[in-house]
């Protein structure tokens, strides 16, 4: 059983930072490869850049819960649900409603 996560590419758990303004700040965030793929992937499917995806994403979670303790493990586990959201309805475009901030 081990040996399908032991033995994947470390390519994909790879530290990658990448630069991105929120909030009218530039910031630097720390995730590993695959969840990158994934950011990507989700932005996409919102008609986002990756970067007005995460910005309006740390936005509403501003508004949502008055702070964002910490954004890096907020990414990981919008990761994981929209991964468990694939998984419970293959085939289906995911539907994740985005308020824009126009």
């Amino acid at each position: 059983m081990c040996e399908v996560f032991a033995g994947q590419d470390p390519g994909r758990y790879r530290a990658v930072n990448r630069s991105v303004r929120i909030g009218g700040h530039s910031t630097s965030i720390q995730l590993e490869a695959a969840f990158w793929v994934l950011i990507d992937e989700i932005a996409a499917s919102q008609n986002f850049s990756t970067s007005r995806f995460l910005s309006t994403l740390y936005d509403e979670a501003l508004e949502i819960n008055g702070s964002v303790s910490n954004f890096a493990s907020l990414l990981r586990t919008s990761c994981l649900i929209y991964l468990m959201s694939k998984a419970q309805n293959p085939g289906t475009p995911q539907e994740f409603h985005i308020i824009a901030a126009e």
